[in-house]
């Protein structure tokens, strides 16, 4: 299988001193949809943040057979759809349209084809019409639903997603886990909502204090009670 993330002994710390990545080494194989859990503080957004070059440690991560680095770093970007825990960090444009438009609109692409991929991404996330909106007048749910929308305008090869579930209501919660499941590309997904990790990934990986504890089957990671319970985490409601 083509592995689309390799990371291999990769370290990271912070200005201030705080380590918070030990020696990380996984890969992610093309259409994996792969859950990242662990306690706060654990280096789960930290880890992300590398997989589109906003961080940069020591150690190599190569995404899409590329090294990320500064003569890759474009064109990544341009693969790998980061959204981020707070839509608020993600939208910042006067309407809708702008802000979906904005990638499409950096890759250089005609006019015309980026209005059909701003029409198409709000269509996916179920927000057609929204396009002479005001972001900011939203509610949360939609919010998120919006910031999914920027990265599906760039048509990613690979989604990654911080806390996708993270202060939604019920509905919107149930809405956001299904629209997830709609969408038919490798999926690297943050959280601590473990019922969503559940029915999202086939895999898990426990992050614990920078380090990667554990790497396996979801049903084995979220059926193993001791292993959770060491690293923070508590078994999930429903597990079937």
């Amino acid at each position: 299988m083509q592995k689309v993330v390799e990371i291999k002994n990769l370290n990271f710390v912070y200005p201030d001193g705080k380590k918070a990545l030990y020696d990380i080494d996984m890969a992610i194989y093309k259409g994996e949809s792969v859950g990242i859990i662990g306690p706060n503080g654990a280096g789960k957004t930290t880890l992300l943040l590398h997989l589109n070059g906003v961080l940069r440690g020591k150690g190599t991560v190569k995404v899409l057979g590329m090294e990320v680095n500064d003569g890759n770093l474009r064109q990544i970007r341009s693969k790998v759809g980061l959204v981020f825990q707070d839509p608020d960090d993600q939208l910042f444009c006067p309407t809708v349209f702008d802000d979906v438009a904005f990638g499409p609109l950096n890759l250089r692409l005609p006019e015309d084809v980026v209005r059909s991929r701003v029409k198409e991404a709000l269509e996916k996330v179920g927000l057609s019409g929204f396009e002479r909106r005001s972001p900011h007048h939203l509610s949360f749910g939609e919010k998120k639903r919006i910031s999914l929308a920027t990265v599906l305008s760039m048509h990613p090869e690979v989604l990654v997603l911080d806390e996708p579930t993270s202060n939604l209501d019920p509905r919107a919660r149930r809405e956001q886990i299904n629209l997830l499941k709609e969408i038919r590309i490798t999926k690297i997904i943050a959280g601590h909502d473990l019922e969503m990790i559940f029915g999202l990934c086939g895999r898990i990986i426990i992050l614990c204090g920078g380090r990667i504890v554990a790497d396996g089957q979801t049903k084995e990671i979220i059926g193993d009670r001791e292993l959770l319970e060491a690293n923070g985490l508590e078994v999930p409601f429903r597990r079937d």
